[in-house]
């Protein structure tokens, strides 16, 4: 059996992706959790996979379990991943997305294990892209407008550096928005959804608070998007980076009317400056030809049927 390690497991893409590799018999999954982790993701599978107790900020906890387990793959999807937070709390997302990676980085350089690494960078690294650069491909510089963003590529190139350094096999991918069930609602498509939900359910008046509705992002559901994950890392080339995206554009605002006539209700829409960022990336389109071209993935699920399922899932109550 093929021993695959997921950091981030806890949470909403790492969740996803263990429902994922689960259903592949030649793989037995393990994840790391903190003791404060919350586990309404991973409830359903806590029988099927192996936990550590672990925090990547600790150099020594990392090392430990990376001795143990000596995985062959390891999917690092740990992150302070909310771009907002990152404003408020700076120091903290730096620390959590860069050190934690350092540390496992060192981990797996210092036992020596040969494993394959999947690094889950993010649109985000792209930043200010101008309008002439869209659809983005991997060629595109850099120019990150957020202390999340500024983490993400401090975690792509200490990446590439330990490849070209160290000759680990590590494989990077930037992926664009994605989203589906389990999206916690401080995320755009969930926070509007549950809106819209407790609108049905009489719990709220119908107003929608928002923030910028003139963005336009490109989503895949997250079901299709750790599919990509794992393409990236069984077929993928050690050292390249991949952009993982629908190459598809949705407005913000016209994300809101959907999931608005998927419920059938009247409502208000009022700005809330506090959803407002000190900065925002205007358009964010991915180019995904070389990943494509590499693994044959291309996404699945259809942006209405994931907005559909975000819905069902508020519906039932979480």
């Amino acid at each position: 059996m093929t021993r695959v390690l997921i950091t981030g497991i806890t949470g909403f893409a790492g969740s996803h992706l263990a429902d994922y590799l689960l259903k592949k018999d030649d793989l037995k999954i393990y994840g790391i959790k903190r003791w404060r982790s919350r586990t309404e993701n991973i409830e359903h599978f806590m029988d099927k996979v192996e936990f550590y107790e672990c925090d990547l900020r600790d150099a020594s906890s990392i090392r430990d379990v990376i001795e143990e387990l000596k995985p062959a793959m390891i999917f690092h999807l740990a992150a302070q991943s909310f771009v907002p937070t990152s404003w408020s709390a700076p120091a903290e997302s730096l620390e959590t997305n860069i050190i934690g990676e350092l540390n496992l980085f060192e981990a797996v350089r210092r036992t020596g294990v040969d494993s394959l690494i999947q690094i889950a960078g993010s649109s985000e690294e792209y930043g200010a892209v101008r309008e002439d650069e869209v659809p983005i491909k991997e060629t595109n510089p850099l120019r990150p407008l957020s202390p999340y963003g500024v983490s993400k590529v401090g975690q792509d190139m200490l990446a590439y550096q330990y490849f070209k350094s160290y000759g680990m096999k590590v494989i990077r991918t930037r992926g664009f928005n994605h989203t589906g069930p389990r999206r916690p609602n401080v995320f755009v498509c969930s926070d509007f959804a549950k809106q819209v939900v407790d609108i049905e359910k009489g719990v709220k008046e119908p107003i929608i608070k928002v923030g910028n509705l003139e963005a336009v992002r490109d989503f895949t559901d997250v079901r299709d998007m750790v599919r990509g994950y794992w393409l990236a890392l069984s077929t993928g080339t050690p050292g390249e980076v991949y952009n993982i995206s629908s190459g598809v554009g949705w407005r913000i605002g016209d994300i809101l009317s959907t999931l608005i006539s998927l419920a059938n209700v009247s409502v208000d829409v009022v700005i809330d400056k506090h959803k407002l960022r000190p900065s925002d990336v205007p358009r964010l389109i991915g180019d995904s030809t070389k990943f494509r071209s590499a693994t044959g993935w291309q996404p699945e699920i259809s942006f209405e049927k994931t907005l559909e399922d975000i819905l069902n899932f508020w519906r039932k109550g979480y």
